[in-house]
């Protein structure tokens, strides 16, 4: 079995040239959506983006904020901001990087077509002091600015984009075709070289980086990457054993103990900052995808209480994640570090018999029929996630049709609102909760706040709460604001958490990398003996 599927791995890498100990070879079951690094917030794909495109500020091993091409900066006022960027940096065609290219990137990153508007609008109004000086002025005050600045806002050449017509993002959601979804140029550490979307992308070490000369920016040894998409895990897999890939990003979690007693492999763990949780669409009158016509059953909070108690998050732990995840009620990627109670991560309990009493009062006696949206190459186990929903649900009569599709038509399909329920998981390297309650909590409106509500739901007091952590700079009280705003979402249930995910990380024994609690592999740090 395994000498079958290490064949069909060679088949699908072979278009890779031989391994030498340089080329890092590595793979995931899908591929980054867009070269364009401002048109969608996914993390596979920003973690891709970010070896060619590179943030003022960045991010060092331990997740600590360092100086990216902002050499430094300083705080002139509550909502002034003053970076002082790198001189003799140079983008990949040789030209100089300037203030021309901050100026120019945060205004495409604040446009209607970018997925990071929210972040984009936050940082505020940048200005030009001289060539290598730019000031933001916040529309209020921002206590976490540099991490904002440092969650994938990445600056581009202001003229190559304006040569090639790319002014403002790709309109990805609307599936949009533009020069930067298949083409880059960044002042990074990496070249792109080729991309075949699907297939394999290419990269190239970029020799001028400015990262070369400083300590702690490129510890590794890797010239060449080579990042190859493989859905089927057991190809994946076995490409790896055969030693055709050299990092795997997602074992497949029934093979990490045998992978563990693998000489030739080295397993990671950690736990990631990932909340992984289900939606419904709760501003339509009539679902677009259920057998109930002339009204919503999500619009009833005792349907989405009903929904939260039939699901058994135990028994997907135990049988669909064989243990890589862990149960949550709170809809935060880390819910300790954004500083929630202990005793407010309590759930609805698994409990049929009262799920079946509150459709029988919100007037679903019977239940309903009602089609869920899954990707099925994003999360641990995504498909099989909401497969396993399905069953349970339907424990209280509701008959859930499971849609799965690959993340290039998942996320275009659900950012348009053409849903009823789906699977959304969220996190990243930060972990301060306005980073989940802005964008995916908060409704919708024209700033890029509400984003990821795909639900479309709108509650004014909910977000009044999120507004006023926003630019809160006194600690105790933002704290005691957002403990507030997660009671609220939970009272409510706005959404339905599952777990927080486990990340096992996979590479050859003769691999070393750094495992980040962000699921984020940067080749900068990879040693290949």
């Amino acid at each position: 079995m395994r000498r079958t599927l290490a064949i069909a791995a060679i088949a699908v890498l072979s278009a890779a040239p031989l391994a030498n100990a340089k080329t890092l070879r590595w793979s995931s079951q899908g591929d980054y959506v867009t070269a364009d690094p401002h048109a969608q917030n996914e993390l596979l794909t920003n973690s891709i983006n970010g070896h060619v495109y590179e943030p003022l500020v960045t991010r060092g091993k331990q997740l600590e904020i360092i100086p990216g091409l902002a050499a430094s900066w300083k705080q002139t006022g509550p909502t002034t901001w003053v970076f002082n960027l790198r001189k003799g940096v140079k983008w990949h065609d040789g030209s100089s990087f300037t203030a021309d290219d901050v100026v120019f990137s945060i205004k495409r990153l604040q446009g209607p077509t970018s997925n990071f508007r929210v972040y984009g609008n936050a940082v505020g109004e940048p200005r030009k002091i001289d060539d290598f000086t730019v000031e933001l002025t916040t529309p209020v005050p921002n206590p976490v600015m540099l991490e904002m600045l440092a969650n994938s806002l990445f600056i581009m050449n202001k003229a190559w984009c304006e040569k090639h017509k790319v002014e403002r993002s790709q309109d990805f959601k609307n599936k949009e075709e533009t020069y930067t979804v298949r083409n880059a140029m960044g002042t990074g550490p990496f070249i792109l070289v080729s991309r075949e979307p699907d297939v394999k992308s290419v990269f190239r070490k970029n020799p001028e980086w400015w990262g070369l000369k400083e300590k702690g920016y490129f510890d590794g040894n890797v010239t060449d990457i080579i990042y190859s998409p493989v859905k089927n895990e057991g190809t994946r897999m076995a490409a790896l054993l055969s030693g055709d890939l050299d990092f795997v990003l997602d074992p497949a979690v029934q093979d990490v103990e045998k992978l563990k007693r693998e000489k030739s492999v080295r397993v990671y763990e950690g736990r990631e900052n990932r909340i992984v949780f289900l939606g419904m669409d709760q501003s339509r009158n009539e679902l677009l995808y259920s057998n109930v016509k002339g009204k919503n059953p999500f619009k009833d909070k005792r349907v989405r209480e009903a929904m939260y108690r039939l699901i058994d998050v135990n028994a997907i732990n135990k049988a669909v994640m064989r243990g890589l995840s862990a149960p949550t009620a709170i809809n935060l990627p880390n819910p300790v570090r954004a500083g929630i109670p202990k005793e407010m991560d309590k759930r609805y309990p698994y409990d049929v018999n009262a799920a079946k009493k509150l459709l029988a009062e919100a007037g679903y006696p019977k239940g309903f029929e009602v089609t869920i949206d899954c990707p099925n190459n994003r999360y641990i186990n995504d498909e099989k996630i909401c497969v396993a929903v399905a069953g349970m649900v339907s424990k209280g009569g509701i008959t859930m049709k499971v849609n799965a599709m690959p993340r290039a038509q998942y996320f275009p399909k659900v950012q348009n609102l053409d849903t009823s329920m789906y699977m959304l998981g969220w996190g990243g390297a930060t972990t301060d909760a306005i980073f989940t309650l802005q964008p995916v909590l908060h409704s919708r409106n024209d700033k890029g706040d509400g984003d990821y509500n795909w639900g479309n739901y709108n509650y004014p007091e909910f977000d009044a709460l999120i507004d006023d952590a926003k630019g809160d700079t006194d600690p105790k009280r933002r704290q005691e604001t957002i403990v507030k705003a997660m009671k609220f979402h939970h009272d409510n249930v706005l959404h339905i958490p599952l777990h927080l995910q486990v990340i096992p990380w996979a590479s050859r024994a003769n691999v070393e990398v750094i495992h980040r609690p962000d699921n984020w592999l940067q080749a900068t740090w990879v040693k290949i003996k």
